[in-house]
Order: C-alpha cells, then sequence, then structure tokens
C-alpha cells in the first residue's frame, strides 16, 4: 500500500516496523465543545485507514487522546484554555464539559460508523507520565524553566521543522491569533511543557509537580499517551493538516529528544473541510455539526459518503447543495443494492469476484483513493455475473467503506413488502404469489433484453384485470374492480 507521507512529502510503501502489525495513534478531540463536520472529516478518513488496513490481513492497535486540559485558544501557547472557556460558557466544571462533549463525540462518531479507538485516554489520567517525561527533557538539556513555567528548547534541535521548510520571518507569534509573544520563551518556537504561573485565576485543574502546582501544556499529552500504550516506536500518526504545525512538529520534538531515535515514520494529514467563507472552524463561532444535518432530514451516512467521494489530501468544499447531490446519489446507490436479486442456488463467480476486489484494492492502494473506491463500488453493478457474486462483493467493500447501503437496502425492500402487503390486503395469497412470480419473470426478461416476453407477460396480467406500474421504487400492480 502507498500512502502519502507528510514527512517526506512524497507517496511511500506503508511497512510497519513488525510486520502485520500497526501500531496507530490519532489526535484526538478537545472536548470544550461539539466537533464541526470538519472535524469529523478527518476522523472519517482515518477511520477508511484504519478499517482497510485492517481489511489487508494487519492488526491494528490505535490510540486517541482526549484533550481535557492545557489546549489554549492559540497553538502557540496562548489565549484562553478551550476547557476553560466551555465551562464558562455553560456554567458547568471542566469535567462535566468533558464527560458531556467526550459523549457528544462519540454519538457522533457511532452515526458516522466511525469505529472507537482501541484505547482512549484523557490527558487527565496522564499526569505522572508527563512529568516524568519533562524531568528527562530537563536532564538531557532540551528543556529550562523560565519565569515558572517549563519550556522546551528548539536550538537544540538539528531540524526542527520537519513538515515544511518555514523561514523565522513567517513564524512571528501573532500572526495567527493576534497574540502578546511571551517573554519567557529564548527562541520564538520554543513551547511550553508545563505551566506553574497560570495565567487565569480560576484555572480549575491543577496538579502538584517538581516546578510547583500547575498544569501540562497541550503538545506533551499526545508524546505520552502513545508512549504509555504504543511503546517508543509508532508506525503511523494521524491528523488534520492544521496539527501538523505546531502540535505535530512539537510531538516530533519532544519524543524523539527523550528516546534519541526516529518515532513515527508515517505521518497521514487529512486537508481542511471548507465553506463558501473559508475553513470552517468553532472559533468563528459559526459551525455545522452531526446533529444538525439530522435536523435538516440528512442521514449522517450521506456525509461519509460525501466525504469518501473526494481525496483526503485535498480541501473539500461543502455546501447545502453538494450535499443534496450526495444525498441523491447514495439513496440511487442503495436502490440498486434492494434491486440485486439473490437466489441461493447461485454460485460465487470467482473470476468476476476477484475482478470487482481488484479494481476495489487497486484505489486504496494507491494512498488511500476512497473515490475511485467509490467507483469500484458502482462498477460491479456493471460485471457481467450474477447478483449473489455482486452482492458478495458489495458486502466485501463495505468492511472499509461502511456507508451502511446494505442495511439500508433491507430496509428498502421491507418497507416495499408491507407497502404492498398493505395495498393488497384483499388480495388472495395464490393470486398475489402469482402475480409476483410473473413481475420477477418479467423483471428478468427485460434484463436479458428479452422485451418481447417482458411484453407478454404484461399482457397476460392485463388480460386477467391486473395493471402493471414501473416506479423508482420498482414495479407496483392494481387490479381492476369487477
Amino acid at each position: 500500500m502507498l500512502l502519502y507521507n507528510s514527512a517526506t512529502r512524497k507517496k511511500e510503501e506503508f511497512i510497519p516496523r513488525i510486520p502485520g502489525k500497526v501500531s496507530m495513534y490519532t489526535c484526538g478531540p478537545t472536548v470544550y465543545h461539539f466537533a464541526h463536520i470538519g472535524n469529523l472529516r478527518t476522523y472519517t478518513m482515518e477511520d477508511v485507514l484504519e478499517k482497510y488496513l485492517r481489511y489487508i490481513g494487519n492488526d491494528v492497535k490505535r490510540v486517541m487522546n482526549i484533550t481535557d486540559v492545557g489546549h489554549l485558544s492559540s497553538d502557540g501557547d496562548t489565549g484562553e484554555d478551550k476547557m476553560l472557556k466551555g465551562a464558562k460558557r455553560e456554567h458547568k466544571t471542566v469535567l462535566e464539559i468533558a464527560k458531556f462533549y467526550t459523549d457528544a463525540f462519540f454519538a457522533d462518531c457511532e452515526k458516522l460508523h466511525i469505529r472507537k479507538p482501541d484505547v482512549i485516554e484523557p490527558a487527565t489520567n496522564c499526569i505522572p507520565e508527563f512529568i516524568t517525561m519533562i524531568e528527562t527533557l530537563l536532564e538531557k538539556g532540551y528543556a529550562y524553566e523560565a519565569g515558572g513555567n517549563i519550556y522546551f528548547d528548539t536550538s537544540k534541535l538539528e531540524k526542527y521543522y520537519v513538515f515544511n521548510d518555514f523561514k523565522e520571518e513567517d513564524l512571528e507569534v501573532g500572526v495567527r491569533d493576534s497574540v502578546e509573544a511571551d517573554s519567557n520563551k529564548k527562541n520564538k518556537a520554543d513551547f511550553v511543557l508545563w505551566f506553574t504561573k497560570s495565567k487565569f485565576e480560576d484555572q480549575e485543574l491543577k496538579w502538584d509537580s517538581p516546578w510547583g502546582v500547575g498544569y501540562p501544556g497541550w503538545h506533551i499529552e499526545c508524546s505520552c499517551i502513545a508512549a504509555k500504550h504504543l511503546g517508543e516506536y509508532l508506525d503511523l500518526h494521524c491528523g488534520g493538516i492544521d496539527n501538523a504545525f505546531p502540535h505535530h512538529t512539537n510531538e516530533i520534538a519532544q519524543s524523539e529528544a527523550t528516546y534519541g531515535h526516529e518515532w513515527c515514520k508515517y505521518w497521514f494529514h487529512v486537508h481542511h473541510l471548507n465553506t463558501n467563507s473559508g475553513k470552517m472552524s468553532k472559533s468563528k463561532g459559526e459551525f455545522l455539526t452531526v446533529s444538525l444535518l439530522e435536523e435538516k432530514g440528512y442521514d449522517p451516512l450521506v456525509y461519509r459518503f460525501f466525504c469518501l467521494q473526494s481525496h483526503y489530501s485535498k480541501n473539500l468544499v461543502f455546501s447545502w447543495e453538494n450535499l443534496d447531490n450526495a444525498k441523491i446519489a447514495y439513496n440511487k446507490l442503495v436502490a440498486r443494492v434492494a434491486a440485486l436479486s439473490v437466489k441461493a442456488e447461485d454460485e460465487i463467480d470467482a473470476a468476476a469476484f476477484a475482478e470487482g476486489k481488484k479494481r476495489f484494492t487497486d484505489a486504496l492502494d494507491n494512498d488511500l483513493n476512497t473515490s475511485l473506491a467509490v467507483t469500484a463500488l458502482y462498477d460491479v453493478f456493471k460485471l457481467k455475473t450474477n447478483d449473489k457474486t455482486k452482492m458478495a462483493l458489495i458486502e466485501d467493500f463495505e468492511k472499509v467503506l461502511d456507508l451502511g447501503i446494505l442495511a439500508a437496502a433491507k430496509k428498502q425492500n421491507a418497507d416495499k413488502k408491507n407497502e404492498n402487503k398493505d395495498e393488497n390486503a384483499n388480495v388472495s395469497p395464490e393470486l398475489l404469489a402469482y402475480i409476483n412470480e410473473k413481475i420477477e419473470a418479467r423483471r428478468a426478461a427485460k434484463k436479458a433484453k428479452n422485451f418481447a416476453e417482458a411484453d407478454a407477460i404484461r399482457d397476460e396480467l392485463a388480460a386477467k384485470g391486473i395493471t402493471l406500474l414501473d416506479t423508482r421504487e420498482g414495479t407496483k400492480f392494481s387490479i381492476a374492480e369487477v
């Protein structure tokens, strides 16, 4: 499988350190508000990646953090604490806010068929691990104390900017968030490992440390949580592209300074979901949630389908018109699956199955190209084979795409049966069986392009006072009153 590696800026064959076993870390949410659908695009694409790695035979252990302390409104260690901001907004404690929005996040993930990670670890569970790593960095000379806080010294690294070749003047403090520079830092790029001089008198969560009472910086948590559950080496680290700098850059700096070796080989970054007004952001006060999509009548899996129709490494433009188009396409796809007539006596066509599966795996092996994988799903219906083979392929692809189309198709067929049952409550079981048999025979004749036979069946029924009506939902009938 080829994946684009943000660290090397090229596609590379993905080879885990231990064959068949993948250690995978994904940055989790800061749980001070609902996740917006831009956040959830990232988690959706990470989910497809994890499911595909499992699909091709890997044993994947995926770890995710929950940020419930230490993340300030600026990624550069300035501004207001996001958790405190959420607590003030809703007149609750920080831990109450964290619990509510953690539950809300995973409820959204369930609706989008995003698999729960094997390990979910809140930052507040790992204070001893943070302190231990900071002590190691101080002992090795990679960290320093200033103004009561502990900082990482980026000047001690041979190379700090690993994802892009930044210029110093492009990284002036305040450019991103209109904040003042931290005068305690020796270098502009240095970052906080531990706060002991809180800027907030009402900072709720604080712990004892060798440097005084305080709380961790944001970046230290992912390094420590990953090490706690996956060890000193990671195969794969995932997140949104906006995390590449400074968050992931700082994770690499402190982890490799601690361990003295390469920490993570492959970096997978999902690009932004944009609206017509730009990148979706909570700070703008206007963002779209899964609940809002549902209120407007959209199945969350339509949004998953919308995401999979684009490549993860490209910005995706959201509009209601685009989502409407995805909804129409999704419903048509479900209808095509529902129309498949699987016969128990048929056998799986091995050659056709292999042909369809190769198109699917070729797409995903090429840098997780979900757009082409969806095309491969549509191509299943074009295969010259029986419907049992087509259904088997769709079931196989759904292990990765997980669009819910099988369940939706099953429900659609059940609804049709119930509808026909209600409409024809006065029709005898024998007549109903006869009519349904003729409808199925006519469908098979039309599929075989034997239109003369199909017309003959229609005429036979018409002679008995039974009129057929072809609709988008299938063939219905009415019986003339005598």
